[in-house]
């Protein structure tokens, strides 16, 4: 039985990472592919990276009913289409959701059966140094996603599961112990 996997935790704990490694270590799980009104890093491509659309479209669409969460971040939108995962688990294949807390709550309440797992920093301060270390965003832009991540992991104990991302081998072999376990429907 194909299951959906949420993971979720604030930005720059390194969730992308942790989620390529899964991908790399469990066949059979497919990212779905968010998104979003925010303009494109340099080497992202649409309908790879994200489905970059307009707010008009964006909004269209959420008001049309076609994402299964969708939420305003950073002064962007984001959002899941149905269609994306919908298409997956029809064809067999569990999907991994990358998305924020406000998200994770939405899938959670329209799929409940859907496992989240939460991805927590060692510390609060190792989350501006990523994001620094990214090279993406203005000051400006990490001082909001930084206060963002302050209410986001007060709600970590919402969720099913928490790795702590201290050391990338570590926290992705837990990750997919996880995967494997939930996909086996070990108790």
């Amino acid at each position: 039985m194909p299951k959906v996997f949420v993971i979720t935790g604030p930005s720059g704990v390194g969730k992308g990472t942790l989620i390529a490694e899964l991908l790399r270590r469990v066949p059979g799980l497919e990212l779905s592919v968010s998104a979003t009104t925010r303009e494109p890093r340099e080497g992202e491509v649409d309908g790879r990276d994200y489905h970059f659309l307009s707010r008009g479209d964006f909004d269209a669409r959420a008001h049309a009913g076609e994402f299964l969460e969708h939420a305003t971040y950073s002064g962007n939108r984001y959002g899941t289409l149905r269609s994306e995962v919908e298409r997956r688990l029809a064809d067999g294949m569990s999907v991994v959701l990358e998305i924020e807390v406000q998200g994770a709550r939405q899938v959670r309440a329209a799929m409940p059966e859907s496992i989240q797992v939460f991805i927590a920093p060692p510390d609060p301060g190792a989350l501006r140094e990523r994001l620094e270390g990214r090279g993406t965003d203005s000051g400006e832009a990490i001082d909001e996603r930084l206060r963002t991540a302050e209410l986001e992991l007060a709600a970590q104990e919402e969720f099913g599961h928490v790795v702590v991302n201290d050391e990338v081998e570590r926290a992705a072999a837990e990750l997919e112990e996880i995967v494997r376990e939930e996909v086996r429907g070990d108790p």
